[in-house]
């Protein structure tokens, strides 16, 4: 069991994080509403969420510890021992992982000598499984401190967190520029992004994301025809500045191996 009482922040420390907590608390009629972004606020100082975290927000919430506990170990978003300046998410739900997400998972493993929810010795990454980046249209995504890194293969995602930790500046596919875990934590914390042009970089979905948005429009453009998986794809667009889909990613799933075929299911009498 650890120490109790958990010590205090200093007070320097303590000061300044009392001001943005009654900034946060602020917004809520109920005061314990804002315990989730409290918690991002107290992640957002040492990166995860501590025991002193946890009562500074019980103090300010006038919670009892336990409760606050409870809330912060619930939610896999936030940590619960020290990690790396960038969480590095790989998304296994159905379709990436059909789409390559496990061998994406696998291949960073090995390569970063690293299991799910571990950190590299240099500080820099930790690796998490993800069940869904909300992404599927791009499979298979990588987030990076919940920035898009879209249509990865084992080998880009490779070089993305050597990258990384090589300290080299990476763009994400879609999104404001990338920042540290710590940055991000405050930003989910409900304060603004400060940095210079970060907004307007943000941008919004990609075109895949927009097709069903076009079509309630009533706006239309030339049938495509699909060919089985086995078949070879003589309608595929031409790769050029257009943001693909996942469907056009140059993965080694079953449609481009042709030792594992797969069609398209057809309804009886289709």
């Amino acid at each position: 069991m650890p120490q109790l009482p958990a010590p205090e922040y200093p007070a320097d420390v303590r000061a300044r994080l009392e001001a943005d907590a009654k900034e946060i608390i602020s917004r809520y009629p109920d005061s314990r509403s804002a315990l989730l972004p409290l918690l991002h606020l107290v992640q957002a100082e040492e990166g995860y969420v501590t025991r002193t975290g946890v009562r500074f927000c019980a103090e300010m919430l006038e919670l009892t510890t336990a409760e606050v506990t409870a809330v912060s170990t619930f939610y896999s978003m936030y940590r619960r021992k020290p990690s790396g300046d960038y969480q590095v998410g790989v998304c296994t739900n159905t379709l990436c992982a059909v789409m390559g997400g496990d061998a994406i998972f696998e291949e960073l493993k090995e390569h970063l000598g690293v299991g799910n929810n571990e950190t590299t010795e240099d500080g820099k990454v930790t690796l998490e499984h993800i069940e869904c980046n909300a992404a599927c249209d791009f499979a298979p995504v990588v987030m990076v401190n919940w920035e898009f890194f879209d249509n990865q293969t084992p080998e880009s995602a490779r070089q993305l967190v050597d990258d990384l930790r090589a300290g080299r500046q990476v763009e994400p596919t879609r999104g404001a520029p990338l920042c540290t875990y710590k940055e991000t934590a405050r930003m989910l914390a409900g304060f603004p992004d400060e940095r210079p042009g970060a907004v307007e970089a943000s941008g919004g979905a990609g075109p895949a994301s927009l097709i069903g948005l076009r079509l309630a429009k009533g706006e239309t453009s030339a049938a495509r025809i699909v060919s089985p998986r086995s078949e070879a794809r003589r309608d595929a667009p031409q790769r050029g500045s257009e943001h693909l889909s996942s469907h056009d990613a140059p993965q080694q799933t079953s449609d481009s191996d042709p030792d594992h075929p797969a069609g398209p299911a057809a309804e009886e009498g289709e």
